[in-house]
């Protein structure tokens, strides 16, 4: 691809500048095992259900796709909600708290491809901002010391307070590419999941870059993605 044909990158966060997908996929599948604990008939959570129903997603809508998936019905709640309860929300917000947990133990390491591109792009004059799901993204770019490199951060936070549509509605991504003052048409939205890459296509975007870190690269393509690359430092 040629940078000179665009002015804005709109990153993901989740499997494009951290691999944060494998704290969540551990948070979630924590929650869901023990959730269906006591639901002896449903058929146990795997990894192939984070990507299937789960991945890109607005937390709560995750939570509700995968209990529709098991046949499970439970009334949605508020956000507020305890995590104990037996809500839609109270299971998001059960899962974030392990999702605190481990991200507090561990800690997380930006990708040193991601890096490495938002290091060029800087040099550049291409303006970036992170574009994701989670509530949680501006905690995951202050650990891993990148929260400087985004002018402007639309997350699970924001999308919510203000009415804005999650993925893989295109209306998150057309958000941070007018407050960052560039036309959608000059903007690139890179990816990896399913419903992201949705988003994109959906939208007037001047390129979908999907990175393929599990979901698959015919999957991307097949759901929009322009090029698909495996690193970002293949856009160098």
């Amino acid at each position: 691809m040629d940078w000179n044909d665009y002015d804005a990158a709109l990153f993901d966060l989740d499997g494009v500048i951290t691999p944060t997908a494998e704290v969540h996929q551990r948070a979630w599948g924590r929650m869901f095992t023990d959730f269906l604990a006591d639901h002896p008939d449903a058929e146990p959570y795997g990894d192939d259900d984070y990507f299937a129903y789960v991945d890109g997603k607005p937390r709560y809508e995750g939570v509700q796709s995968f209990l529709e998936s098991r046949g499970i019905d439970l009334p949605y709640g508020d956000p507020s909600d305890d995590p104990a309860e037996q809500t839609v929300c109270a299971l998001g917000n059960r899962k974030n708290d392990y999702f605190s947990d481990v991200l507090r133990t561990d800690g997380v390491e930006a990708y040193p491809g991601s890096v490495a591109l938002l290091d060029a792009l800087e040099e550049r004059g291409v303006k970036a901002a992170l574009v994701s799901s989670s509530r949680n993204a501006r905690k995951v770019i202050e650990a891993a010391g990148v929260a400087e490199r985004f002018e402007v951060v639309i997350d699970g936070e924001v999308a919510a307070a203000e009415g804005i549509a999650g993925k893989p509605r295109p209306d998150t991504y057309s958000a941070a590419a007018e407050r960052l003052g560039v036309p959608t048409t000059r903007s690139v939205v890179l990816e990896d999941a399913v419903s992201g890459v949705q988003a994109g296509a959906a939208g007037d975007f001047g390129l979908v870059v999907g990175v393929d870190r599990g979901a698959g690269a015919e999957t991307l393509r097949r759901n929009g993605a322009d090029i698909v690359v495996s690193d970002l430092a293949e856009l160098l």
